[in-house]
């Protein structure tokens, strides 16, 4: 008996083209940007004159055990006066009681001085000091 080789029938498929999808595009973005940034940094400069005050000096050191800080002043303090510590991680307002230069009690302090300060809690080095 003799096989018969069947043929192979090649199916050729056709593809459909693809539809094109139409891109959308956006609009143009406007350059007036700048005045945006112009108004917020000036709002944010009003803002820090209202919350800080004068500045008055930079914690330099902090001595835990006696709760005391070393402030390098860059104005006049006294004590009664009110000031505010704030930093990275602290941030309060407390009236100075008590003030010492070489371990000397003192009432007040010129600029260029570093003091000591009893205060409230703790403090940073480059915490800022200002004047409420």
């Amino acid at each position: 008996m003799a096989l018969k080789k069947k043929k192979a029938v090649k199916k050729t498929l056709k593809k459909k083209p693809a539809k094109k999808r139409a891109i959308k595009k956006s609009p143009a973005k406007k350059k007036n940007t700048q005045k945006k940034v112009l108004k917020k940094k000036q709002i944010k400069k009003k803002a820090v004159i209202k919350i800080y005050g004068k500045p008055v000096g930079i914690v330099t050191h902090y001595f835990p055990h006696v709760q005391a800080a070393v402030i390098k002043l860059k104005a006049p303090l006294s004590t009664g006066d009110k000031i505010r510590i704030k930093g990275h991680t602290t941030d309060f307002t407390q009236v100075i009681n008590s003030m010492q230069i070489d371990r000397v009690d003192i009432t007040s302090a010129k600029p260029g001085q570093e003091i000591g300060l009893l205060v409230n809690s703790r403090v940073r080095q480059h915490d800022t000091v200002t004047k409420v």
